[in-house]
């Protein structure tokens, strides 16, 4: 089979490969998207069935097409997210070939020499657009027995699907915090394991949190705060949109615990860090409604007060008189789900674009290796470089450097 030639080649068909096709196109750069799965395949299949997504459908979504099924106030569904990707690479004429897999990727003179499924490839580009959420990430820190169904959230599907018995969710950023609702309003006893996170209001003063980032300067941060580079956000879509409120949580008779930090024989150990990581999830959560008042006095903007918004109920018992340890068997917990984020992968990438730990070796997304791209990696250039409008924004500053630099067949 005859080696195949193309400029660029961007590997990944999600929201980072098809967004950095269109501004290929615009910049009339020639190009080819590889996809192993899907297109959206981790929308598909690596998300549970009444998962929403965490913005409203005006903000969260490419800035060249709206949702055709939902409201732009409303949360678009799993299944309405994998149309619109669909629809988008429709529209666009995305060349994608989907089931193919990129295996290896090595530097040449002139380009770099692909390895597929199908296949040689020599490109003169290549842009990594797998994004964050590549390899699950489970702590080795319970053995997997028989007796115990653990997985990771991108596993779970349904309470029903799940053996008899109580399950602890460790992780309460945006996938734990659903889950444990959802399981908790199926009727399970459920555990939940809050670490250090952000908690914003879903609104407030008639406007969702995602505006109020974009106003006050947020989405465009270029780091993280010191301390904070791995603190999740805990904010869902789920119900129509509403803040998580972890003493809401405990009413509803889930049962908070820290930090999930040990096992030994049948018993689960928990930090003494419950109460500083909800207090630290309040301040959060006041800071952001201080800096909204402050702009709307700073501007003089009619938006309605919201006072109720600043109550902060009391706390319950298992915040006062933490739970330290828990005997697995005799609390009836048959299930563990690991919302505890994921790893990357770019082992497949064998150039030189990485530092001296691995990572990315990049500058909003270009990196040290000269015709080497990365794209939809959290803080590439920005803090919603992660998010589907925020990756297309970067997509189109990767295609306009790729257009200038010169690295283009018959330059």
């Amino acid at each position: 089979m005859p080696t195949e030639i193309i400029d660029t080649l961007v590997v990944g068909g999600g929201q980072a490969g098809l967004a950095m096709s269109e501004h290929l196109t615009a910049n009339g750069i020639e190009h080819l998207v590889l996809e192993r799965s899907r297109i959206a395949e981790r929308w598909r299949e690596e998300r549970w069935s009444s998962l929403v997504a965490n913005g409203p459908a005006w903000h969260d979504r490419f800035p060249s097409k709206e949702f055709a099924d939902c409201g732009p106030d409303d949360f678009p569904t799993k299944d309405s997210v994998v149309a619109y990707f669909e629809e988008f690479a429709d529209e666009k004429s995305v060349p994608i070939r989907c089931g193919v897999t990129v295996q290896s990727v090595t530097k040449r003179d002139d380009g770099f020499d692909v390895v597929t499924s199908q296949g040689e490839i020599r490109a003169r580009n290549v842009v990594a657009a797998t994004g964050p959420f590549q390899n699950p990430a489970i702590p080795p820190v319970v053995p997997q027995t028989e007796s115990l169904h653990q997985i990771h959230s991108t596993a779970y599907r349904t309470p029903d699907a799940l053996p008899q018995g109580g399950v602890l969710v460790v992780g309460a950023g945006s996938s734990g915090s659903q889950i444990a609702q959802e399981l908790r309003a199926s009727g399970r006893d459920v555990y939940l394991s809050v670490g250090a996170h952000d908690r914003p209001p879903r609104r407030y003063r008639g406007k969702d949190f995602v505006w109020w980032l974009g106003v006050l300067g947020k989405w465009e941060m270029k780091s993280p705060p010191v301390g904070a580079e791995h603190v999740t956000i805990a904010v869902s879509g789920a119900n129509g949109g509403e803040t998580i409120d972890f003493r809401r949580f405990a009413a509803a008779g889930i049962t908070l615990v820290g930090m999930t930090q040990g096992y030994d024989a049948g018993v689960l150990g928990f930090a003494r860090d419950l109460a500083g990581n909800i207090a630290q999830g309040d301040a959060n959560y006041l800071s952001v409604l201080d800096e909204a008042d402050a702009y709307v006095a700073a501007r003089g903007l009619d938006l309605p007060l919201d006072p109720d918004a600043r109550t902060i109920g009391s706390d319950p018992d298992c915040l006062t008189s933490p739970v330290l340890q828990l005997d697995l068997a005799k609390a009836g917990v048959t299930t563990i789900i690991w919302a505890t984020g994921f790893t990357q992968d770019f082992s497949w990438l064998s150039v030189n674009a990485f530092d001296a730990t691995g990572k990315p070796d990049h500058e909003n997304g270009v990196s040290k290796e000269p015709g080497i791209y990365f794209l939809g990696l959290p803080w590439l250039s920005m803090r919603g470089s992660s998010f589907i409008w925020g990756v297309w924004v970067d997509a189109k500053n990767l295609a306009a450097h790729i257009s200038k630099s010169g690295r283009r067949h018959g330059t």
